[in-house]
């Protein structure tokens, strides 16, 4: 029996640095209203979702600092006073979320996170923590205008691992529920962490990111050798490359959803919000750089063909070849070929 599910990527269009909480929630509890009108079941948010992209600022301000970050109960972030009547709609409506935002734990760490909230239980059922940090510690520049990007000043490295899990009554009662795996920005570049989830059979990966479409410092290249224009295409091409990549080699659907648009006027983010096949193709995907529900119907049981055949990882992965993977962190060259 297929097992059909009606799945969107959510698109949040400009958010400045000066955009007040309320305003960000109001456009996503909209955000809400058009997926229930499109009768979605499963919708997923960008990273940093309820605030603007704060890594790219060098910031001074503590207090401005910390208004970033939500301070998360040991209940779950569908409990945090700021954010509780989002997470509430959501449940009201029968829509499960995955969204991303600033966490802050009682010990007073930081993380990049995602969670999944279920909306038959109305807690978190799967949570994520950003493991690939891009970017450096010091900014690249402290003026003002300047992309910079500095999650591992404000971010610790994820600690929980890639773990997934299968949210309950995701499809109807009786039917086999999903595997879902999470990931955030950065993290769907890196095989490695794909192949974690794939070897627990994961059919759907959900995916937030805030991609710059004008970073050439954190690129490494000389910004008189492209065009804003050529930055973004560069940024875009990548973006769908490891996507579509990734999914067809782990035989998973993916969602992912972009935080776009120009922020402050000044800093582009690319879109590339997509519903993307276990075959690598994409379904759906954005028409516009603003808010956006991207949805479409998929059958999660599709994941089957590859998984059993091409994929089969039981009957061809060869771990006893694999140990550099896990041995090494950077480069070891080999030595010169000696006659």
């Amino acid at each position: 029996m297929a097992r059909i599910l009606r799945v969107a990527a959510v698109q949040v269009g400009r958010v400045d640095r000066g955009t007040p909480t309320e305003q960000v929630l109001a456009r996503l509890n909209a955000l809400l209203d058009k997926a229930a009108a499109n009768k979605v079941k499963l919708a997923v948010f960008p990273e940093t979702t309820f605030s603007t992209f704060f890594p790219r600022y060098y910031i001074t301000n503590e207090a401005e600092l910390s208004s970033y970050f939500l301070k998360e109960p040991s209940t779950g972030i569908s409990h945090a006073d700021a954010v509780a009547s989002f997470f509430a709609k959501a449940k009201s409506l029968g829509i499960d979320v995955v969204i991303g935002y600033g966490e802050e734990t009682p010990e007073g760490e930081r993380y990049n996170t995602a969670s999944y909230v279920s909306a038959h239980t109305g807690t978190t059922v799967g949570k994520y923590r950003k493991i690939h940090l891009p970017g450096t510690f010091e900014p690249f520049s402290k003026e003002e205008g300047v992309t910079n990007q500095l999650e591992k000043r404000y971010f610790k490295p994820g600690n929980l691992g890639f773990n997934a899990f299968k949210p309950p009554r995701l499809l109807e009662e009786g039917v086999k529920s999903p595997v879902v795996g999470m990931l955030i920005c950065n993290d769907r570049r890196w095989a490695e962490a794909w192949r974690c989830y794939g070897l627990q059979g994961t059919e759907i990966m959900c995916i937030g990111y805030n991609t710059t479409a004008w970073a050439p410092q954190l690129w490494g290249i000389d910004p008189e050798s492209m065009t804003r224009e050529q930055g973004y295409a560069d940024a875009m091409f990548h973006h769908k490359l490891v996507c579509q990549a990734h999914a067809y080699t782990n035989a998973t659907f993916l969602i992912t959803s972009a935080r776009s648009g120009m922020d402050d006027g000044i800093h582009s983010l690319i879109s590339g919000s997509m519903v993307v096949s276990p075959e690598g193709h994409i379904l759906a995907e954005n028409k516009t750089e603003d808010d956006e529900v991207v949805w479409c119907d998929i059958d999660v049981d599709a994941c089957q063909q590859g998984k059993n055949k091409t994929f089969a990882f039981e009957k061809h992965r060869r771990i006893e070849h694999y140990g550099v993977i896990v041995e090494r962190t950077g480069v070891v060259e080999p030595e010169e070929y000696k006659a």
